[in-house]
C-alpha cells in the first residue's frame, strides 16, 4: 500500500540534489513542476530541494541552482499496487495536472 505523507510542521531541512539540463531547464521554466526521485532520502513538506544542474558529458555541476519547497510527497514500491512485474516491464509515467 503506498504511504501519503502529510507531516506536521517542522524545522526545514534543505537537500542538495544533481538535475541533467533538460530537466533543469522545465524546472525553470515552470514546465516541469514534480521530482521523481529514488527514496534514499527522508525528505518532508516543508523541506527545500536544492536542484544542481549536472552536465553528464563534463561530469560536472554548471553553477545553476533552483531552490524549490517541498509541499506534497508520495512513497510508494513497485509492488505497493501489485504490478511489480507490469511496471518492470512497462515502466511508469508521472502525470501532472494543472
Amino acid at each position: 500500500m503506498a504511504i501519503i505523507k502529510n507531516q506536521p510542521s517542522h524545522e526545514a531541512t534543505v537537500w542538495r540534489k544533481k538535475t541533467w539540463p533538460g530537466i533543469f531547464e522545465l524546472i525553470l521554466a515552470g514546465k516541469k513542476k514534480f521530482d521523481l526521485r529514488l527514496n534514499d532520502f527522508d525528505v518532508k513538506e516543508g523541506d527545500v530541494l536544492v536542484l544542481e544542474e549536472w552536465d553528464p558529458e563534463t561530469k560536472q555541476y554548471t553553477g545553476r541552482k533552483i531552490e524549490k519547497k517541498v509541499d506534497y510527497i508520495l512513497k510508494f514500491k513497485l509492488d505497493d499496487f501489485g504490478q511489480k512485474k507490469e511496471i518492470e516491464e512497462k515502466g511508469l509515467q508521472i502525470i501532472q495536472f494543472k
